[in-house]
């Protein structure tokens, strides 16, 4: 272990890597004894392998039974440093990729990442394109924004409505997208479904999303609207989190800026990417690099960490394995039933499935019912189909 602690010494780190490595060594020392305890046997002598080994060894090889409660704490910090750390170093990847590696990457961390279900997600988005957002119901709008609630079903929406950006802690975003989502819209709508963005239909965009807060003496948030241009063009704009802000700028070896720095996020953060040789690929062939190749800003998402608990987070599984027993609150949302119309339109969304029979969209409005009344759609389609199948 003490060779492992010491191989970065040997390695040319760049200073971000030297001011991590210092970090790490400062909380490792608070469990010194519990790591001597490791077996090593990897010792690599590159600073993202050694981060991803060091991280693996705190996370799997470690013997907690062994820590004291007061020593939970710096293990934790240490795996967060190690975890950012590694995050960095396949960001900083990016700069020099070329097509064939940015696309290795992404299906080689596919499950980890929950690739297919992030892909539902963006494919779901790009379906409502077309979509006036007055004539949306609420869980649409939502996915959109990036939060999932209880209200989003299982069986309509197979994927977290959260992957990429989660909005649900900015309130006031939140309110105002519930009280103007039409003047959300027509900020969009400066930006184009087809082609490249330039300059000018972004300032025109941010002029209006901006527009929207300051008539309530708000300052606009940057990452909301990163969420709502990514979603809109996955292949222009890359969607940030308060988490992976610092990350991307330190990656992309560019000057940090903060969630109010619009002028930033394109200046120093766009333009950057489109310069690098994975971003002007011409479209791909196969159907895999295709739908990499159509989102491949927001994908670079995928380049930070994760681990195997990364994809089992998701919030729609834990909808979709919530206990029976629970599911009677799983229509609602804080007190909150669903609309007779957004019921309707999930339930005719799962009886369009090709595997749905005759018999179950002839019970349309009892489903509809009992769905309104709390149930899941998988609840009622099931109950269905073991009394009539």
């Amino acid at each position: 272990m003490r060779k492992l602690l010491a191989a970065p010494v040997k390695m040319s780190l760049s200073e971000y890597e030297s001011q991590t490595y210092q970090t790490i060594l400062k909380h490792a020392q608070e469990i010194s004894l519990n790591l001597m305890a490791v077996k090593v046997e990897n010792r690599p002598t590159e600073f993202l392998a050694w981060s991803e080994e060091f991280y693996r060894l705190c996370s799997q090889d470690l013997n907690l039974d062994l820590l004291e409660p007061e020593q939970f704490a710096p293990l934790k910090k240490l795996q967060d440093t190690l975890s950012n750390a590694i995050s960095a170093s396949q960001l900083k990847m990016l700069r020099i990729a070329p097509w064939p590696v940015f696309a290795g990457f992404i299906q080689e961390k596919a499950q980890l990442h929950a690739l297919d279900e992030r892909l539902r997600l963006l494919s779901h988005c790009q379906t409502l394109q077309n979509c006036a957002f007055s004539e949306m119901i609420d869980e649409d709008l939502l996915c959109l924004a990036g939060k999932h609630t209880a209200k989003h079903d299982p069986s309509v929406y197979q994927f977290d409505c959260e992957w990429f950006c989660s909005t649900k802690n900015n309130k006031p975003f939140h309110e105002l997208w519930q009280l103007n989502a039409s003047r959300f819209e027509q900020a969009l709508q400066h930006i184009p479904l087809e082609g490249e963005v330039n300059l000018t239909d972004y300032q025109n965009f941010v002029r209006d999303y901006q527009a929207i807060f300051s008539e309530q003496e708000l300052d606009a948030p940057l990452i909301p609207a990163t969420r709502l241009l990514a979603m809109r063009r996955p292949d222009q704009f890359i969607a940030l989190t308060n988490q992976n802000l610092d990350l991307i700028c330190q990656g992309f070896a560019i000057a940090k800026f903060n969630n109010k720095d619009f002028n930033g996020y394109w200046q120093d953060l766009i333009l950057t990417m489109r310069q690098f040789a994975w971003w002007k690929q011409a479209q791909s062939e196969g159907e895999t690099e295709q739908q990499i190749w159509q989102n491949r800003a927001i994908l670079i998402d995928l380049f930070m960490f994760a681990d195997e608990q990364t994809a089992e987070n998701s919030n729609y599984l834990k909808l979709k394995n919530k206990p029976l027993k629970n599911s009677k609150s799983s229509g609602s949302t804080g007190g909150r039933r669903r609309t007779k119309e957004s019921v309707e339109a999930l339930v005719d969304r799962a009886l369009a499935g090709d595997d749905i029979p005759a018999y179950l969209k002839a019970k349309r409005e009892s489903i509809i019912t009992e769905v309104q009344n709390g149930k899941s759609i998988d609840q009622v389609i099931g109950l269905l189909r073991s009394i009539f199948g």
